[in-house]
């Protein structure tokens, strides 16, 4: 029962369980933790603040205030001018403390991008006390990985383990400054592998308690070696609750060894909008099994447009490696260096087709356009088989395919009832009817008179710039 104590006296308490049944010590670190925690090293950081006068400034503005309501009431009041405000003057304060781990030798220290993020200056202090001004190296904000350079040799470096071993319910620990606690150590297991919580990074997940101050050491197995860097907690407090996330090891490695050689990283982009393939729609299109990246949208110019990439496709592959969710998508053409042909595999209309892309640079990431301008469409038509699914469509005038960058399609004038509740609405775009592409009013009514009445309708469909899938249920 939570929250109650037991306490005995003159008993001998054994532990319970399976470990104790088979016989299981508990895992002893205090050999990981003298092999290791000479490695780990604390971080201060530094930030300049520009101080505007304070008090002063504030002496004037109620001196100002006083004379405009009580006038000549306070005569005696000097006004300050200009020539008597204080200057700006700028402060340096300490911004904040996290970990890191010694990677090289020679000086290189692996830490969070958000640890040293804003810094103007970058303390570094061993385990044995010695304190170095440290020079960020590069600092890559998408994976949260930094490095920093200090200037000194013969440092004890970190062995780097193999991702790859790593097991979910394996021993773990953890040494850092939690809240500026230095050489913390903390130990727990692995709750799971592959968790997704950004674009570029399969997460190892921990309930190794990590707090804040933590960011940027080392995650250890027991065989002594490094295999992520501790990262991210969830929390509703602020505090460890359980749940702690660390970036994997050779993520961390491939983007540091960019950041030494070019201060920077370069990332593949293919320019295509995705989304997740729902088991219902990857039935409804003879897909399978819910797996790939859904095509929503294409970028216009890019390389995923010069592939022959369409709105509706579901990418299965890259480069022959299988796309089980779409995360794997930008993991994969991420870590592509730019210019590589690249072979992308897409399920369209029943059947797959390998595509070559030339992958290209990644850029900032620019705002969808949305195309807005309403122009004169054909008369709307409704057959009895568009009306059981609730819709009444239109063709695209010339002017709207242009604007949209579309071959054909047919305009929703008014979605009700079955069409509603399936997601659809006026002014979207249907591109394709169970695998069959639509491009006018008469392939849309003749994909539907060949539908099964009896199943659900798989309809492709574009709003805005993005395309996705809905499932109609027709009434019956």
């Amino acid at each position: 029962m939570a929250g109650v104590f037991m306490f005995a006296s003159g008993l001998s308490l054994l532990p319970v369980g399976p470990a104790h049944a088979q016989g299981r010590a508990l895992p002893d670190f205090t050999d990981l933790v003298d092999q290791v925690g000479p490695s780990v090293v604390n971080i201060r950081t530094i930030e300049k603040v520009t101080q505007r006068g304070g008090s002063a400034e504030m002496d004037e503005e109620m001196q100002e205030f006083l004379r405009r309501f009580f006038g000549q009431q306070f005569p005696n009041i000097p006004r300050q001018g200009p020539r008597n405000r204080p200057q700006p003057q700028e402060e340096e304060r300490p911004r904040g403390v996290g970990s890191g781990f010694i990677l090289t030798s020679d000086g290189y220290v692996m830490t969070n991008a958000h640890v040293v993020d804003g810094a103007s200056e970058v303390l570094v202090t061993l385990v044995d006390k010695r304190e170095f001004k440290a020079k960020i190296v590069g600092a890559d904000k998408r994976t949260d990985v930094a490095v920093v350079k200090i200037d000194a040799t013969g440092l004890p470096a970190v062995k780097v383990g193999d991702i790859s071993k790593l097991r979910v319910g394996e021993w773990v620990m953890a040494i850092g400054s939690p809240f500026g606690l230095e050489n913390t150590v903390t130990a727990g297991i692995v709750s799971a592998k592959q968790r997704d919580t950004g674009d570029y990074l399969p997460f190892i997940q921990t309930d190794v308690a990590i707090n804040p101050g933590n960011s940027g050491g080392p995650l250890i197995n027991m065989r002594g070696e490094v295999v992520g860097i501790n990262s991210q907690i969830y929390s509703r407090s602020g505090g460890f609750m359980g749940i702690s996330f660390s970036i994997p090891i050779d993520e961390a490695i491939r983007v540091s060894d960019q950041l030494r050689t070019n201060g920077r990283v370069s990332r593949g982009r293919i320019g295509v909008q995705i989304d997740q393939v729902t088991k219902d729609v990857a039935e409804s299109i003879g897909l399978g099994k819910a797996q790939g990246a859904l095509v929503r949208g294409v970028e216009a110019g890019s390389p995923g447009e010069k592939a022959g990439i369409e709105p509706g496709d579901i990418i299965t592959r890259f480069d022959g490696k299988a796309i089980e969710k779409p995360s794997d998508l930008p993991r994969l053409v991420g870590n592509t260096k730019p210019g590589t042909r690249s072979t992308i595999t897409v399920f369209r209309r029943g059947s797959s087709r390998d595509l070559t892309v030339t992958i290209a640079e990644i850029e900032p990431d620019k705002p969808a356009r949305i195309a807005e301008r309403e122009e004169p469409a054909a008369k709307s038509s409704a057959s009895a088989a568009a009306k059981s699914l609730g819709l009444v469509v239109s063709e695209l005038t010339e002017a709207q395919k242009k604007e949209l960058k579309l071959k054909g399609g047919v305009k929703i004038d008014d979605a009700s009832e079955a069409a509603t509740r399936a997601g659809l609405r006026e002014g979207d775009i249907v591109l394709g009817i169970n695998n069959t592409e639509v491009g006018n009013v008469k392939e849309f009514e003749s994909a539907l008179a060949k539908a099964d009445k009896s199943k659900p309708v798989s309809v492709l469909f574009r709003r805005g710039e993005w395309a996705q899938y809905a499932l109609i249920r027709p009434t019956r």
